[in-house]
C-alpha cells in the first residue's frame, strides 16, 4: 500500500514537472513578459513584407521591444502594434521602417527618425502616404530586401552585356582593318599636304631668286643702254657698236633664261596643283564615308543609340553605388544568434 502511494507521488510530480516545462517553453517562445511593464505605440504600413508577430523592435541598433499585434485596418492600412521596454524614448519624428534581419528571411523593425530615413524614391512615397492613415499611428515603410537588391543587379548586369556586346560588334576584325585603313588615307593624305607646300615653298623661293635675277639683268641692260646713248655720237667714230651689240645679245639671252625659268616655275605649280587636287578628293572620299555612317567611325559619329545606353547604364550604376556606400547596413544586416 505503501508502495502504491509513493509511485502515485512519483507519477504526480512528473506530471506538474512536464506541464510547468511545457508552460515555460510556450511563454518562452511566446516571448511573454511576466512582471514587465510596457510602453505600447503604432506604426501604419501599406505593406509589411514578411514581418511576423514577435519579431524585434530596433531603436538605434538596440533591441527595445517586440511586434505584439499586425492587423489590417480601413482604407487599405496595416496597423502593427508594438510593445516597448519600459523607459525606451521615442526619436523625434519616429518613423517604422521594416528590413531584414538576417540572410535566412528574417525581419525586424527599425524605429528611426524621419531624418535617418533612406532616400530612396519608394520608401520617401510611402512614409509620405498619409491618405485614410489611422490616428496615433506615425508612418512606416518596408526597405528593400535582398531580392530587390539581386533583381536591380541582374538588369544592371544585362545593359552592361548589352552594351559589351554592341561594342564587341562594332569592333569586329573588319572594322579594325577599316580603321587602320581610314587611319593609312589620313596619314597619306597629310603626307601630300606637306609635300605640296614644300614644293609651294621652293617654288616660291626659286621664283624671288629669278625675280631678283631678272631684275638685275634689266638693271644691267638699262645702264648699258644709258651709257650707250651718251656715247652714240663718240661710238661710231672709237669703233664702240661692236660693244653695244655684244651687251644686247647678253641681255637678250639672259632674258630668255628668265623666261625658261618662268616656264619651269609654271610646269612646277601645275604638278602641285594635281598633288593638291589628288589630296582633296582622298580627305572628301573619307568624310564622305564618315558622313554615310560606313565604316567603324561613321558609326558611332551617326548612332546614338549606344551614348544613350551607356549614360543610362552609368547614371543607374553610380546612383547604386553611391546608396550603398553612403549606408551599407541598409541593404545587408548579419545577425549572428
Amino acid at each position: 500500500m505503501t508502495k502504491t502511494r509513493s509511485n502515485d507521488w512519483l507519477v504526480g510530480a512528473a506530471i506538474l514537472a512536464t506541464m510547468g516545462l511545457v508552460i515555460a517553453a510556450t511563454l518562452f517562445l511566446q516571448q511573454a513578459d511576466l512582471g514587465e511593464r510596457r510602453q505600447e505605440v503604432t506604426a501604419r504600413f501599406r505593406d509589411v513584407a514578411s514581418l511576423q508577430v514577435g519579431n524585434a523592435v530596433v531603436i538605434r541598433g538596440v533591441r527595445s521591444g517586440r511586434v505584439r499585434e499586425i492587423a489590417l485596418a480601413p482604407n487599405d492600412w496595416v496597423q502593427v502594434t508594438m510593445d516597448l521596454d519600459e523607459g525606451v524614448a521615442l526619436p523625434t519624428h519616429p518613423v517604422g521602417l521594416i528590413q531584414s534581419s538576417s540572410l535566412l528571411g528574417e525581419f525586424q523593425l527599425l524605429i528611426a527618425p524621419m531624418t535617418g530615413a533612406p532616400q530612396i524614391r519608394e520608401v520617401t512615397a510611402q512614409l509620405e502616404d498619409s491618405v485614410g492613415a489611422p490616428r496615433e499611428a506615425f508612418p512606416g515603410a518596408v526597405l528593400p530586401d535582398i531580392a530587390q537588391l539581386t533583381t536591380v543587379a541582374g538588369g544592371i548586369a544585362g545593359n552592361v552585356a548589352s552594351v559589351a556586346e554592341r561594342v564587341r560588334t562594332a569592333f569586329d576584325d573588319s572594322a579594325a582593318r577599316e580603321l587602320r585603313a581610314s587611319i593609312r588615307n589620313f596619314t597619306q593624305l597629310s603626307q601630300d599636304l606637306a609635300r605640296a607646300v614644300r614644293v609651294q615653298s621652293r617654288n616660291l623661293d626659286s621664283i624671288a631668286v629669278n625675280v631678283r635675277s631678272s631684275m638685275a639683268d634689266v638693271a644691267r641692260t638699262a645702264e648699258a643702254i644709258r651709257l650707250t646713248s651718251g656715247r652714240v655720237d663718240s661710238a661710231t667714230a672709237q669703233g664702240e657698236i661692236a660693244n653695244i651689240i655684244k651687251e644686247t645679245e647678253l641681255a637678250t639671252a639672259n632674258l630668255r633664261a628668265a623666261s625658261a625659268r618662268v616656264n619651269d616655275l609654271t610646269v612646277s605649280l601645275q604638278r602641285s596643283e594635281q598633288n593638291l587636287h589628288g589630296a582633296i578628293a582622298k580627305a572628301d572620299s573619307v568624310l564622305g564615308k564618315v558622313n554615310r555612317g560606313e565604316g567603324t567611325l561613321g558609326l558611332l559619329i551617326n548612332d546614338q543609340s549606344l551614348y544613350r545606353n551607356s549614360d543610362s547604364l552609368l547614371v543607374d550604376l553610380r546612383t547604386l553605388i553611391n546608396d550603398f556606400r553612403k549606408d551599407p547596413k541598409r541593404y545587408f544586416a548579419l545577425r549572428v544568434f
